[in-house]
């Protein structure tokens, strides 16, 4: 089952979401405020995505600028980045496309292209 994490406001998220729904991709949608992550489940996606715990941060967003998040993760260890990413579904950069093996962060359609 793939699961598309988004935040419906997002106008990348629907951009992601059109191209899931033009190219037939079927997905199980999850609001990302509503249902935030958990660590567990973000320990396992980054893992799965091979990318750095940095690119799960929402970095353009206004409360990873508030929180002064720059300056402050290169010091935090891995397990206080997961936890405090588990806080709030805003730190998370989005959309996260989950299938069975592998994990997409944020919308590049052609990455998103190796799904056909």
């Amino acid at each position: 089952m793939t699961i598309f994490v988004c935040y419906p406001k997002c106008t990348t998220c629907q951009k992601a979401k059109q191209w899931l729904d033009d190219n037939g991709v079927s997905y199980e949608q999850r609001h990302i405020k509503e249902e935030n992550p958990t660590a567990a489940e973000l320990q396992e996606w980054q893992a799965k995505s091979k990318l750095p715990l940095k690119k799960f941060f929402n970095t353009s967003g206004l409360l990873y600028k508030s929180l002064s998040l720059k300056d402050k993760l290169p010091t935090m260890s891995e397990a206080e980045q997961f936890a405090l990413l588990a806080t709030d579904g805003m730190l998370v950069k989005r959309p996260i496309l989950i299938t069975a093996d592998k994990v997409l962060v944020g919308f590049k359609e052609s990455e998103w292209e190796t799904l056909r």
